[in-house]
């Protein structure tokens, strides 16, 4: 199911040994993963220090890893799919920035309400 949630845009949960191991060469000393979810080439990574988002490459091999503090964080919103809106939009603006990060989930995918309330644990603080 998780190959398939992934073509439709939907995020699915990420097993945490196999994320240790990829991440472990830019997790800092007392930091550690909580949660990870996988799109079909975007990730969000949280840990308890910040909100990591891995853009890869669908050809190629080029990885963007973008690290957003907590403290860094604005505000962020969550547009829910309408009955003819066939996905879901999550944006978080980060201080001096002017544009918003945004992200697509596909109709259906739950995860997203999962994503907004693991950011809104650590930005509520």
């Amino acid at each position: 199911m998780g190959l398939f949630n992934a073509i439709l845009g939907n995020a699915s949960e990420v097993n945490l040994d196999n994320v240790k191991k990829e991440f472990e060469p830019i997790i800092i000393e007392g930091e550690h993963i909580e949660k990870a979810f996988k799109m079909v080439k975007d990730m969000f990574i949280f840990t308890n220090r910040r909100l990591i988002l891995v853009e890869k490459q669908l050809v190629g091999s080029k990885v963007d890893y973008l690290s957003i503090p907590y403290t860094n964080v604005i505000k962020f919103s969550k547009e829910s799919a309408g009955i003819l809106d066939l996905d879901a939009e999550l944006k978080i603006w980060i201080k001096d920035e002017a544009e918003p990060i945004k992200k697509q989930f596909g109709k259906g995918g739950d995860n997203i309400n999962e994503v907004y309330r693991i950011l809104s644990q650590h930005i509520l603080k």
